[in-house]
């Protein structure tokens, strides 16, 4: 049985699309998901399935979200190994960061096209620094996400593609939750 996570996009964000952590949970459960685990408010979902296409489990989750609380969520879905592919890629791990330097994932339902990344080289600055691997945008915040030109909304209209965020601490405490389900 392979593991995955769901990363949900804009849930319990400025008291829009509440999603209770303990209801989410049930719903996976209801949906035949197994060592079902959640990890904060913003709608990060560890389980275990023996089912192997993500656009799948993605389209399984999008529809059960739509079904039990009424409004759309999109759902961005990796498996164990590509989420630690995506800690592995780190282009800022290899340099050494300021103190108050942040780094952001932000992971992709899709491979956005070549014309895409190139449009978003214009957009290159002196706060911000950002990196398109694969599915995945490393973003290097200098002065703080809020204040960062590379926001979820901004990625996903110049990409193309729909994107969920998460800081590089959540992103580990999330590995750290599915090396706990593999070991168990």
């Amino acid at each position: 049985m392979g593991i995955y996570i769901a990363l949900l996009r804009g849930i319990n964000v400025s008291g829009q699309k509440i999603i209770k952590m303990d209801r989410l949970r049930n719903l996976f459960e209801s949906l035949n998901y197994q060592s079902v685990v959640t990890y904060i408010q913003s709608g990060n979902v560890v389980f275990q399935t023996a089912e192997g296409d993500t656009a799948l489990i993605r389209q399984t989750i999008e529809h059960g979200i739509k079904e039990t609380f009424e409004f759309d969520v999109t759902v961005v879905v990796r498996t164990n190994d590509e989420l630690e592919e995506s800690i592995r890629n780190n282009p800022y791990d290899r340099i050494e960061l300021n103190a108050d330097d942040r780094i952001y994932l932000s992971y992709l339902a899709e491979r956005p096209s070549e014309e895409a990344i190139d449009r978003l080289l214009a957009f290159k600055n002196d706060s911000d620094d950002y990196e398109v691997i694969g599915r995945e945008v490393y973003i290097l915040c200098r002065t703080g996400y809020g204040k960062s030109l590379f926001s979820n909304n901004f990625l996903e209209k110049k990409l193309g593609v729909a994107a969920t965020t998460r800081n590089w601490q959540s992103v580990n405490k999330i590995a750290d939750l599915c090396r706990t389900i593999d070991n168990n």
